[in-house]
């Protein structure tokens, strides 16, 4: 029980971080959406995940792992699609220097808000719970 309420404590706040970081995805409907949100994610996260895994071991195993990150983006899609409050927008992102490097302008689509924001979920959790052992 403790796992799970640690769990979904570490969803919730990557949810609503990368919500507050990544204008793409949102919310809607308050605390209320936001809990619902982690506790489906964390579902996802615990049945979903290892399947797709599993069915694309195979696949990952040729491109090194680099094929997770698919999983981790149908993963929030899959959020996005059971929990209506949470959506997908398009975003446009302004661009940004720091320390001579420069990201211009871009449009992003939905598509790639999920696989931004599914990133920075994956950095925050696996933070989280480096902190959490």
């Amino acid at each position: 029980m403790k796992t799970l309420l640690r769990y979904f404590l570490i969803n919730l706040v990557s949810l609503y971080l990368t919500t507050k970081v990544i204008p793409g995805l949102t919310y809607s409907g308050g605390i209320k959406s936001l809990f619902l949100g982690a506790a489906v994610f964390m579902l996802i996260n615990f049945i979903l995940v290892p399947l797709l895994k599993i069915l694309f071991l195979p696949l990952n195993l040729l491109t090194l792992g680099f094929f997770s990150w698919l999983i981790n983006v149908l993963a929030l899609y899959a959020l996005t699609t059971i929990v209506s409050d949470f959506a997908l927008l398009p975003y446009t992102f302004e661009g940004i220097t720091l320390a001579g490097i420069v990201i211009p302008f871009m449009e992003l689509t939905p598509f790639w808000v999920a696989v931004a924001a599914s990133l920075m979920i994956g950095l925050i959790t696996h933070f989280l719970q480096w902190l959490a052992h």
